[in-house]
């Protein structure tokens, strides 16, 4: 394995104060709401400042468009959909914006942002988005832009190869435990080969136009955008990209041939996001901005994500001693009676627990459940009964938490629009790199609160532990 140090120094660096004036120059002349399908809570963990609304109802697409904010973010949480949920959503949302977007006279462009380990419903949702767009107005899209690129996280993509960091050594995307999710495995590391498996052969390694790092470092955005210009039938764009500097040079590109004419659907992780929306950088959250009133209770951690590092960061957490865990034993989903008494038990001792002022982290059970071959549907329906109990032990507590943490993609969305009934939620920043807080909107459970959307695959082993730590003070 190549280590990630060697490997990103050797690539040589590009002028900064060049790159950043363009971007700029380019960026104050774009007028396109940038609106942002989240397929979980965790793509607003470059951003602050912007709304997060959780459910994409027509009122709630038009108070969007009409925030000063040049974007805001719609949480469809449909990682955790099926494939015919999944279409059905994306065509409403598509349908909604639409017509949102018409009455106001308001330019726009859609952004699905997909997990930076490149699980999810590709290419399905770009699909339907753009078939949706197409029948209900006069766009028609040209190509679609890949950009997994998420440098919080550890995740690279140089000579169209997307890499995952572990500790110093940058593993190929297809060789890591992601590319082996039952629901979204796959294969390929190359992205043109990724999405040429990916789309079943509809779209090519060959057809799929590459964006390389040696234009980006040398500011050829004449280049850039002749390459965006020249991209038919919706064809794919690869954006290699190791910094934020190449996404910025990218997008100074990218904007230019919105204007010129060129329409374009996005599928990316959280970088891009944040340099479409303009926002800049902002210290990391402190304490005394996350809680702002002190309370007697013990804060609330739920962990439900099931992936390696999850349980290694779960692991580091319980050498504090100070905090209780408890085990939800979630294969008990397969005898009902026995896991609604599962459920009343875990809810009661979490309760008496954050009354005393002790700290709770509530985990499921380590073991990943596993019905065998052919039945990854069956698994999704039983892991979203998994996932609604989770849910629901927040939905019922009584005792408001001096601050919450649920890590997982699904668990803090499912938490967060159910348990917690957020509707519109505020963007504070990030307690840690990639790691981002809402502040709760006044409609819901626990208005106000600072929550804590851990992403399943973000951090170091002691990442979850010193994110406590901030919070416990």
């Amino acid at each position: 394995m190549k280590q990630s140090t060697d490997i990103l120094n050797a690539i040589p660096k590009a002028d900064s104060k060049a790159i950043q004036s363009a971007y700029e120059q380019a960026l104050s002349s774009f007028q396109h709401k940038v609106i942002v399908l989240d397929d979980d809570p965790t793509g607003i963990q470059t951003v602050h400042g912007v709304s997060v609304f959780t459910d994409w109802s027509e009122e709630s697409i038009e108070a969007g468009f009409l925030e000063d904010s040049r974007m805001f973010f719609i949480l469809t949480n449909s990682r955790s959909m099926t494939e015919k949920e999944t279409a059905a959503a994306h065509e409403t949302i598509a349908a909604t914006i639409v017509n949102v977007a018409e009455r106001l006279n308001q330019e726009f462009i859609i952004v699905s942002r997909g997990d930076s380990t490149l699980r999810g419903h590709f290419p399905l949702e770009t699909e339907v988005l753009k078939t949706t767009i197409e029948q209900q107005s006069s766009r028609q899209f040209d190509g679609e832009i890949l950009l997994p690129f998420f440098q919080e996280g550890g995740r690279f993509t140089i000579d169209n190869i997307h890499y995952v960091q572990e500790g110093h050594e940058l593993i190929p995307a297809g060789n890591t435990e992601f590319a082996r999710d039952r629901t979204f495995g796959f294969q390929s590391s190359h992205l043109g080969e990724w999405i040429e498996e990916k789309s079943e052969g509809m779209f090519t390694k060959e057809n799929t136009t590459y964006i390389s790092l040696a234009d980006l470092r040398a500011l050829r955005i004449d280049q850039i955008k002749h390459q965006l210009m020249g991209v038919k039938d919706f064809k794919k764009v690869v954006v290699n990209a190791v910094d934020y500097d190449d996404v910025k040079v990218f997008v100074t590109a990218l904007i230019e041939a919105i204007q010129a004419g060129q329409q374009l659907m996005f599928r990316s992780a959280a970088a891009l996001t944040k340099v479409l929306g303009g926002i800049g950088d902002q210290a990391l959250l402190t304490r005394d901005a996350l809680i702002q009133e002190e309370s007697p209770h013990g804060g609330l951690i739920m962990i439900g994500s099931h992936v390696k590092k999850t349980t290694e960061q779960l692991k580091a957490l319980q050498q504090n001693k100070e905090m209780a865990f408890i085990e939800f034993n979630t294969h008990l989903v397969l005898k009902p009676d026995a896991f609604r008494e599962e459920i009343d038990r875990v809810i009661q001792q979490t309760e008496t627990l954050l009354a005393a002022g002790q700290s709770v982290a509530v985990y499921t059970r380590r073991e990943r459940l596993d019905l065998g071959d052919d039945r990854q549907e069956e698994e999704l329906k039983l892991s979203v009964q998994i996932s609604d109990a989770v849910t629901s032990i927040v939905q019922r507590l009584t005792i408001r938490p001096k601050y919450l943490i649920a890590k997982g993609g699904i668990t803090s969305s499912d938490i967060g629009t159910r348990g917690l009934s957020v509707k519109r939620a505020t963007v504070a920043g990030q307690i840690k790199p990639g790691i981002p807080v809402w502040q709760t909107g006044e409609e819901s459970k626990f208005p106000f609160m600072s929550y804590v959307i851990f992403p399943g695959n973000v951090g170091a082993k002691d990442t979850l532990k010193e994110a406590v730590d901030i919070l416990e003070g």
